[in-house]
């Protein structure tokens, strides 16, 4: 510690003669003499402070000013609403391929699939299907009623809340609509799904569930369902059921809770006249009824 104390004062000249002589002989003179010359190279340079002041001032005026670009709120919505068309029309263009059909009250519609099979949809009534998946897999969608002439190929397959239907190639009729679930086959050989059993029908057979119970259907002999005809026809089905139906042609909003809704009804209705299609129903089951308008209701004789 003493040694490096007194190179220091001797790189200072604060050392006496006697001292650097001490120093030169206690340490190496060639050291000491490149530890000099090293030491003056280091010395920091004279920095003349207003002149650096001045430079610094100069510096800043000369900077060029950032330009802040305001965002117009109106340009932003403008751009937003087309990259969002652009985005929806790309998504129906490449991926929707969904075909959807609708009817409504009183409404029937013809439908012609891509293997040209055909469906005639009943009033509110709605059809889908994937037309992209169509060739490799005939799946549809019902909701409500149809009536179907399957050109032949590989599997055909209606979906329905209820029930699932499955044919080849045939004539079938589907009704699905609340607590109530009927297959008839017009032709060939339909094979029925319910609840995870599976029944065939042949020409003239039918399949029907109301209320969640299977019921035992005679065997009918008729060409296409009477509905093509623009008549509602019905075999031992509750009065509910037809007044729903009912409902469903005339757009009326029918009263029966003074009447038994239970009560089963044979016959048929027309879908031309309201008047004769109320007295086809009421007759049969000793009903009366009264028109306001829209509105419906049904009673008993002599009420």
């Amino acid at each position: 510690m003493k040694n490096e104390n007194n190179i220091l004062k001797w790189l200072n000249n604060e050392l006496s003669e006697e001292e650097v002589k001490d120093l030169k002989q206690s340490e190496n003179l060639e050291t000491l003499e490149k530890i000099a010359f090293y030491a003056s190279q280091m010395q920091a340079p004279k920095m003349d402070a207003q002149q650096a002041l001045d430079a610094f001032k100069e510096r800043n005026l000369s900077k060029k000013e950032t330009k802040v670009i305001p965002l117009n709120f109106k340009t932003f919505m403008r751009v937003a609403a087309v990259l969002v068309v652009m985005l929806a029309s790309s998504y129906f263009l490449f991926f929707n391929n969904a075909k959807s059909f609708e009817t409504h009250i009183a409404q029937t519609q013809n439908v012609t699939l891509p293997d040209a099979s055909e469906v005639i949809l009943n009033a509110q009534s709605t059809l889908k299907y994937n037309k992209k998946t169509w060739k490799d897999t005939r799946d549809l969608e019902l909701s409500g009623e149809a009536f179907f002439k399957v050109s032949k190929g590989q599997k055909f397959t209606v979906n329905t809340p209820v029930g699932t239907v499955q044919v080849l190639g045939t004539q079938f009729n589907v009704k699905e609509r609340p607590n109530y679930f009927e297959v008839q086959c017009y032709e060939g050989l339909v094979a029925v799904t319910y609840n995870n059993k599976t029944l065939k029908l042949s020409k003239g057979k039918s399949f029907r569930v109301l209320n969640e119970t299977i019921q035992v259907v005679e065997d009918f002999n008729a060409e296409n369902p009477s509905w093509l005809q623009a008549e509602s026809s019905f075999d031992k089905i509750p009065l509910s059921q037809v007044v729903s139906e009912l409902e469903r042609q005339y757009d009326l909003n029918v009263d029966y809770e003074a009447v038994d809704g239970s009560q089963l009804f044979t016959g048929a209705f027309t879908h031309s006249d309201k008047n004769i299609a109320l007295q086809s129903i009421t007759i049969p089951l000793k009903l009366s009824y009264k028109i306001e308008g829209r509105n419906v209701t049904l009673y008993n004789y002599g009420k």
